[in-house]
C-alpha cells in the first residue's frame, strides 16, 4: 500500500520562505512523477510543480522563479522550496505520486501567508 506523508506547512509572513516535504512509502515503481498541487476552499485543485524520476521539472507560471521542486529518489521524497511567498499562495498543498498508471495523494498541509 502506497502512502504519502507531507510536512512543512505553516504560517509565514509575505516575503518569507517555507519548505514542504513529502515522503512516499510502499511498493513504488522507480519510474514515476511526483508533484505538488494546491487547493483553496471552493476551488479546483491546481498544479504547482512536478518532477519526474529523471529530474525533469514543470512549474505553474505564477510560481516560476519563486518555488523549486526537487527530489531524493533513494528516499522517495519530494520537496518544495517556496521563497518570496505571497498572500495568494495561501492554500492547502497536496503531494501527488503518479506511478504504474495510478495516482496517490497525501493528506495535505496548510500554508498560510500573512500580509
Amino acid at each position: 500500500q502506497v502512502q504519502l506523508v507531507e510536512s512543512g506547512g505553516g504560517l509565514v509572513q509575505a516575503g518569507g520562505s517555507l519548505r514542504l516535504s513529502c515522503a512516499a512509502t510502499g511498493s513504488i515503481s522507480s519510474i514515476n512523477v511526483m508533484g505538488w498541487y494546491r487547493q483553496a476552499p471552493g476551488k479546483q485543485r491546481e498544479l504547482v510543480a512536478t518532477i519526474t524520476s529523471g529530474g525533469i521539472t514543470n512549474y505553474e507560471d505564477s510560481v516560476k522563479g519563486r518555488f523549486t521542486i526537487s527530489r531524493d529518489n533513494a528516499k522517495n521524497t519530494v520537496y518544495l522550496q517556496m521563497n518570496s511567498l505571497k498572500p495568494e499562495d495561501t492554500d492547502v498543498y497536496y503531494c501527488k505520486l503518479l506511478a504504474s498508471r495510478r495516482g496517490y495523494w497525501g493528506q495535505g498541509t496548510q500554508v498560510t501567508v500573512s500580509s
